[in-house]
């Protein structure tokens, strides 16, 4: 955690915020997905509590709160209550895995009477040098919340939507990783700071002795990997159960899936986990294909010294340098959450046959062909 108080303290402070960023910016993806389906829809949206509609949130933050307690006569109790607790987890601990900014060098100082420091300081939570592995571990967590409510709610309905969310998750999971192992080729890496870092500069071409450079490009692995990159998105869909695989929620066929039971609180707890996993597949698509907290054509470094001519503390410049990146990195990141809202109101729900026929006989044979294709390259070109 640290080598002193301060430098404990501000590890403390980051995982705190980090999770309490996540938690309150669902409301406001709550309040964007509504305007967002207003304005698709040809609606207004909410528009009368506050201004734009804005306070609703804290009406529907009422409402949650206060509502009457209720659990199923055949509920199993551990279960109906740990599932929403548990449904924040996976979400939580994947995100303060991800490296939202640059490393932060802070040189000694003085305060309080005495000398701190130095210290370098990482914009997330903590750092897994196996990042990609802990993340895909993290988020595999999701599929127990969605089983223990299913079982632990007593309804056949919960339960067949809990089953369903759980052979979902399983299917999408093998796409999603042999999506990613092709940027692991690419970038030779399984540390995310080190895959972003990679991805600095223009885009540039080295085989056979041949190199090619495109300034007006950047080095992002999108250009590396456009295939996998469709197939990561098109997973982290059926991953974070939103349309169109939303199928353990079918309310068409299933009431409301495995959280039909749920109410108030406990169903806040499970939205909150939903978003949560919307946000982390985003961080991760920004960060595998589109540069991460990287600005396109400007290095760390050149910011860096952009504001060294402003401003006369290097250790001010450091932290102001840290702050912009990590804007361009939520920039990127609302960006597609806002793609997660404009299709869930865009395309119809999949019928569960054509959800696994897609998953087993047409994303994992194209995973598979684009990682073969991308080992066949490397291999050729080293």
């Amino acid at each position: 955690m640290g080598s002193d108080i301060f430098e404990v303290t501000v590890n403390a402070l980051k995982l705190v915020t980090i999770f309490l960023v996540m938690v309150s910016l669902v409301p406001s993806l709550v309040w964007l997905e509504r305007r967002g389906a207003a304005f698709i829809q040809d609606r207004l949206g909410p528009n009368r509590v506050g201004p734009l509609g804005l306070t609703q949130l804290a009406a529907d933050a009422v409402k949650f709160i206060f509502k009457e307690e209720f659990v199923p006569a055949k509920a199993i109790k551990f279960m109906f209550y740990g599932a929403p607790v548990f449904a924040l987890l996976p979400a939580s601990l994947a995100l303060c895995a991800l490296p939202l900014g640059p490393i932060i060098n802070i040189i000694p100082f003085e305060a309080f009477g005495q000398t701190w420091g130095p210290y370098i300081f990482s914009i997330q939570g903590y750092e897994a040098s196996l990042g990609i592995l802990f993340v895909l571990a993290a988020s595999s967590l999701a599929v127990y919340p969605i089983l223990m409510a299913g079982w632990g709610s007593g309804n056949k309905y919960s339960l067949f939507g809990a089953l369903r969310g759980s052979s979902q998750i399983i299917s999408y999971e093998l796409a999603m990783g042999l999506a990613i192992l092709g940027v692991i080729l690419i970038f030779g890496t399984f540390n995310l700071n080190e895959m972003v870092t990679a991805q600095n500069g223009p885009l540039s071409f080295s085989a056979f002795d041949y190199s090619m450079t495109l300034s007006f490009l950047p080095n992002w692995g999108i250009f590396y990997q456009p295939i996998g990159a469709f197939l990561f998105l098109a997973a982290a869909f059926a991953e974070s159960n939103r349309l169109p695989f939303d199928l353990p929620e079918g309310e068409s066929e299933l009431v409301a899936g495995f959280h039909t039971e749920y109410g108030g609180l406990k169903m806040n707890l499970f939205f909150i986990g939903e978003y949560g996993h919307m946000i982390v597949a985003s961080a991760l698509m920004v960060i595998f294909y589109f540069g991460g907290y990287l600005i396109p054509g400007v290095s760390p470094e050149q910011v860096t010294q952009f504001l060294s001519g402003f401003i006369d503390s290097q250790n001010m410049t450091a932290v102001l340098s840290g702050l912009i990146h990590l804007g361009a990195f939520s920039i990127k990141v609302f960006i597609f959450l806002w793609i997660f809202i404009h299709v869930r109101w865009s395309l119809p729900r999949f019928r569960y046959d054509q959800l696994m026929e897609l998953g087993w006989k047409t994303m994992l044979p194209w995973a598979l062909g684009n990682l073969i294709l991308t080992a066949v390259i490397m291999a050729a070109i080293h």
